[in-house]
């Protein structure tokens, strides 16, 4: 008897080896989720990633008591699509979401009904969820409306055009208008935002200060379940709309305001990410004095690159070592910093290689949440990377960006792909020794530019609303 009980303990503890990451998650239970999403923040943009002049304490601190991940990237070149891979699990290639595109009367094209998000998931789960801050999927009574999609809170922006302006007129909870204080100036409809580009001539009701004040209530008020709370906050997302010398809209310049040599813009982009950064801080300092640490997962990362060519990214020099920008398909546009902090369970000061995308983050929200990961999604869990275990790896990346030419990249493993217009031959980098993708040697390699050209066509499903040139009817 005792040799059958020690067998059975033998083979006990051999299955729970086996299966040793639902082991460390099941410690803590379901653990909280927050995601915290920056809007056109550059790779370089805060100090753990080599920024040397603006100031980011708290995510300096973050990344040393977590893990950075040196090879992520954003879902897209621009706003909405990211933001559809993100909440989605599908690359671009297979979006319904594949460009920024207005939807009339206001917000940007919706998500179909029934479409299955991290969010839906999560609160079928028991979790209790809240997104705060700019949504981009959908508006107010269509079928992409944030209500639509699990969140138990909704609040701030659903249009990306409104949520240019700082100050703006109203936020919506829940999809309910609430009026601020603020005087708004509208502009032209003649112009590609349709008239809802503005700026405030009186200012009063910052919105990203009212945004976070509600963040740091909803940690507050969970006490017994769960919960997911996502956080696309807009720093520092220009305001395209306003005067001159007004585009990086921030309250106080902070500690930069005597920088004699520095400009109103160059200033005011520092003073919106260390503003960033100090309330990043807040809500980790918050979680610490509510012993939710332990079981509190943070992830922090941006939407896509910065601006290229602007005095204050040229300054700052944004997107550190890679070349390009926002709506590039060069590291620059695509590469996004990425921070996981959780005490107890994230191995503090860890760098972590692993190449992974905004689709990846719904399955890595499944496994945290011990739920079954949807079929037919183009992304992979890196919970095991987080945890220190054998990680899977993707065969490839693959991104679409049908505006200007229509681009396209391919990332995999050390070779990258990208062809800058439809009508360009395919680039190809060596990321291993060329990151900056400065010497294109696709002559070099006649063999892997086939073969990146083969995974184009398979990674590529036909869209009517996106379609690709050679799809056109004449």
């Amino acid at each position: 008897m005792m040799k059958y009980l020690f067998i059975l303990l033998l083979t006990a503890l051999f299955l729970i080896s086996c299966n040793d990451n639902s082991r460390k998650v099941l410690t803590v239970g379901k653990p909280n989720i927050i995601f915290i999403l920056a809007d056109d923040l550059g790779y370089a943009d805060i100090e753990p990633f080599g920024q040397k002049i603006i100031q980011t304490p708290e995510l300096k601190r973050l990344a040393a008591e977590g893990m950075i991940f040196t090879d992520h990237y954003s879902g897209n070149t621009i706003c909405a699509p990211s933001r559809y891979s993100l909440m989605t699990g599908l690359h671009p290639g297979n979006a319904y979401v594949r460009g920024n595109r207005q939807s009339k009367p206001t917000g940007q094209l919706p998500l179909p009904e029934g479409t299955t998000t991290v969010s839906t998931l999560l609160k079928s789960a028991g979790y209790n969820t809240a997104m705060i801050g700019k949504w981009a999927l959908g508006n107010v009574g269509n079928s992409g409306d944030p209500v639509n999609f699990g969140w138990d809170l909704s609040y701030g922006y659903n249009d990306q055009i409104l949520a240019h302006n700082y100050y703006p007129e109203f936020l919506i909870r829940n999809g309910k208008k609430e009026y601020l204080q603020n005087e708004v100036k509208y502009l032209s409809k003649e112009r590609y935002h349709k008239g809802l580009g503005s700026y405030s001539t009186v200012k009063k009701e910052y919105s990203h200060d009212l945004m976070v004040n509600e963040a740091l209530q909803f940690i507050r008020n969970q006490k017994e379940d769960p919960f997911f709370f996502y956080l696309p906050l807009l720093i520092p997302h220009s305001n395209p709309e306003a005067p001159s010398g007004e585009r990086l809209e921030v309250p106080d310049f902070g500690i930069y305001e005597d920088s004699v040599s520095w400009n109103k813009e160059t200033k005011g982009y520092a003073a919106m990410i260390s503003r960033l950064d100090k309330d990043v801080g807040r809500i980790v300092d918050l979680l610490i004095d509510l012993n939710l640490e332990k079981n509190t997962i943070v992830i922090f990362t941006s939407d896509n690159g910065a601006e290229p060519g602007e005095v204050f990214t040229d300054y700052f020099n944004s997107n550190g070592p890679f070349r390009g920008g926002k709506r590039d398909m060069y590291e620059g546009g695509i590469r996004a910093p990425m921070i996981a902090w959780w005490p107890g369970t994230i191995e503090a000061g860890k760098v972590n290689n692993h190449i992974s995308a905004f689709w990846d983050f719904l399955p890595t929200a499944c496994d945290l949440a011990g739920i079954e990961i949807p079929e037919n999604i183009d992304g992979i869990s890196f919970l095991p990377a987080l945890l220190g275990e054998s990680q899977q790896t993707h065969k490839y990346l693959y991104w679409e960006f049908p505006s200007r030419g229509f681009k396209t990249a391919v990332r995999k493993g050390k070779w990258k792909a990208v062809q800058a217009r439809f009508d360009q031959e395919l680039e190809l980098y060596n990321l291993d020794t060329d990151p900056g993708e400065e010497n294109n040697v696709a002559s070099e390699y006649p063999v892997i530019v086939e073969e990146m050209k083969d995974i184009i066509n398979e990674a590529h499903t036909p869209s009517a609303l996106f379609p690709r040139p050679d799809e056109l009817k004449e």
